[in-house]
């Protein structure tokens, strides 16, 4: 990673270059601070999802029952970042894709599971550990008990499945730029404008 910041701007100083890279070094050979950076950003992710008030489980059921799109607001909102952060970063060789690859039937049992288990309890997996962190019960219990067991279950299950099922319908590892043969930031600025838009909806429909 030697003049790495120089790839963003190359009117960096060198000095700034080598302790970028030196503290980069750091991260990426240290297990611990590693689990320290990852803790630390996952109590920062939790607490922004409790302010949020994704973690209550009527705010959940009323996005369920459409009533309340604060759910869909806070994810289309950290994929709209997200993409646009991860495409940069990429951009300047400071990250890397690695698409996995997808099949129907794995969506379909994935999609069924997630679906399933959102309704029932109200909590996706990452809602319910903040949910569970903040002291509710329910969370503690049905959501990350569950999905300790379904885990097992699933890990059991899961060469009969992958014979029978996943497998069906197998797209790759394809992305939407690669399907559509375009470039990412063509991509990017289509789903930037729909969600803003759908944005700009929702509010004036008062949801």
């Amino acid at each position: 990673m030697v003049d790495s910041l120089r790839l963003i701007h190359p009117t960096f100083p060198r000095w700034l270059v080598r302790e970028y890279d030196a503290v980069i070094t750091k991260i990426h050979t240290s297990k611990r601070l590693q689990l320290g950076i990852g803790f630390a950003i996952g109590i920062g992710f939790g607490f922004a999802l409790q302010r949020g008030g994704v973690t209550n489980f009527d705010v959940i059921v009323n996005q369920l029952l459409f009533k309340d799109f604060t759910v869909v607001k806070i994810m289309l909102s950290a994929m709209l970042t997200g993409m646009i952060g991860v495409h940069l970063l990429r951009k300047y060789g400071l990250a890397q894709l690695h698409p996995k690859p997808g099949s129907v039937g794995s969506t379909i049992v994935g999609g069924l599971i997630f679906g399933v288990g959102f309704g029932l309890l109200g909590y996706c997996p990452g809602t319910v550990v903040a949910a569970a962190a903040h002291g509710k019960l329910d969370a503690l219990f049905g959501g990350l008990l569950g999905m300790l067991v379904g885990s097992g279950l699933f890990a059991a299950w899961y060469p009969r499945l992958e014979k029978s099922f996943l497998n069906k319908g197998t797209f790759g590892d394809k992305t939407l730029p690669e399907l559509f043969n375009v470039c990412p930031w063509r991509v990017i600025i289509v789903i930037e404008v729909l969600v803003l838009g759908l944005f700009v909806w929702l509010e004036k429909a008062g949801l």
